[in-house]
């Protein structure tokens, strides 16, 4: 992507997170824009968001890929990774070289080295005491990320969190706690929906998945739509 590229989608993207702020959204969609303009625009490998559920458990709501999706996993089932830290803590975390982590990451150090990363970044979902989850970026080279790239990764964070607090600021917390679990929930009808499309067109499921969102985009439909009328063979991919 040229520079005068990068700065257009930035720009883009941006504008659309922006909207979060005054208008109706799904959330789904807003954080897979997320993760998918980082992947294009950052020098990064992937990127996925964990967010906390109304019990303030974390779980993948968004990924650019099925590799990034499994580290991520692994490290909620272990319960330790950058991830993990930089939700507790509420911190940046850097991880310029994976293989030399602290010996309590072991769990995501194996997983993310077997799939083929080097280098990790996990940036909080946070605004002032709240935090709500965390922008995890990865990388298959070693090294500390660009600063003008982190900056950006850490705006685009911001503004999808207040976008998904501000927005419902004056209404209850059970209605912002509905509205995240319907976010995490929709996850398990799009896992679903790749392993349909997957068998039917025995396509791997990271394709799968790059078909379903290309066909939600195309017809301006919201993610999780597209995947429930999968699921119920509503909608046929091929």
């Amino acid at each position: 992507m040229t520079a005068e590229g990068r700065e257009e989608r930035l720009v883009s993207t941006f504008a659309t997170l922006a909207d979060a702020l005054t208008t109706d959204y799904d959330v789904l969609d807003l954080l897979q824009l997320l993760v998918d303009t980082c992947a294009e625009v950052l020098n990064i490998s992937e990127a996925g968001i964990l967010l906390a559920d109304s019990h303030g458990t974390l779980e993948v709501a968004a990924s650019t890929s099925e590799s990034n999706r499994l580290v991520e996993v692994m490290q909620l089932s272990a319960e330790a990774g950058p991830c993990i830290e930089s939700f507790q803590s509420g911190r940046a975390i850097s991880v310029p070289d994976i293989q030399q982590s602290p010996s309590r990451w072991q769990v995501f150090v194996t997983t993310a080295l077997g799939e083929g990363f080097q280098s990790a970044y996990a940036l909080p979902m946070r605004l002032r005491d709240t935090t709500i989850g965390t922008l995890n970026l990865m990388r298959t080279q070693l090294g500390t990320m660009d600063d003008r790239d982190v900056v950006a990764a850490q705006a685009f964070a911001d503004v999808a969190t207040i976008g998904i607090l501000q927005h419902r600021a004056l209404e209850d917390s059970g209605r912002l706690n509905a509205q995240l679990q319907i976010a995490l929930d929709s996850r398990i009808v799009i896992e679903q929906a790749k392993g349909v499309v997957a068998s039917d067109l025995d396509v791997p499921v990271e394709e799968a998945f790059v078909r379903i969102r290309t066909y939600a985009r195309s017809h301006q439909l919201a993610l999780r739509e597209v995947a429930a009328r999968i699921v119920t063979r509503e909608i046929r991919l091929g």
